[in-house]
């Protein structure tokens, strides 16, 4: 029964411009996933399945970031620590 219930839509409609060719998305996706893995030091699915979040002050945010170097291009999520 809670299962049924869930069914229910959630978020927004919308449409996404065509970004191109579905290998060239793929191949984005599949890079930040296997970034992510190699940051939880996950080699394969099923380790990333026990990976866990832990939270961090801002002071470790902004340090865990490049720091003391000059950047030529920021990153769009780097740009608000």
């Amino acid at each position: 029964e809670d299962d049924i219930k869930k069914l229910v839509p959630e978020g927004i409609s919308g449409r996404v411009p065509y970004k191109g060719r579905l290998e060239e998305v793929m191949h984005q996706l599949v890079g930040g996933l296997r970034a992510g893995m190699g940051y939880c030091g996950a080699k394969d699915i099923a380790a990333l399945e026990n990976a866990r979040f832990i939270r961090i002050t801002m002071a470790g945010m902004k340090e865990s970031h490049p720091h003391d170097v000059f950047i030529t291009r920021e990153a769009p999520n780097y740009s608000h620590v």
